[in-house]
């Protein structure tokens, strides 16, 4: 995917879809770690425990409602 950056006042911002923000399982308020090498720009999301818990019941719930019906396709 190729982006171009944004005038947002006085900075620029990059927008980032809410498809790959669902993908990522991220939102507004998500903190993210933005680091470089002095090349490449690495924006990743900062999983805390709390976040990762809401995420392994709503796979587990996932998984209990549809898991057979995901295994059925999947065969």
């Amino acid at each position: 995917m190729i982006k171009k950056l944004t005038k947002h006042g006085n900075s620029m911002a990059l927008v980032i879809e809410k498809g790959v923000m669902d993908l990522l399982n991220i939102d507004n308020d998500t903190p993210l770690d933005i680091s470089t090498d002095g090349h490449v720009l690495v924006i990743a999301p900062i999983h805390d425990k709390t976040r990762r818990k809401r995420f392994d019941a709503a796979l587990k719930n996932a998984n209990r409602k549809y898991g057979r019906a995901l295994k059925r396709l999947a065969d």
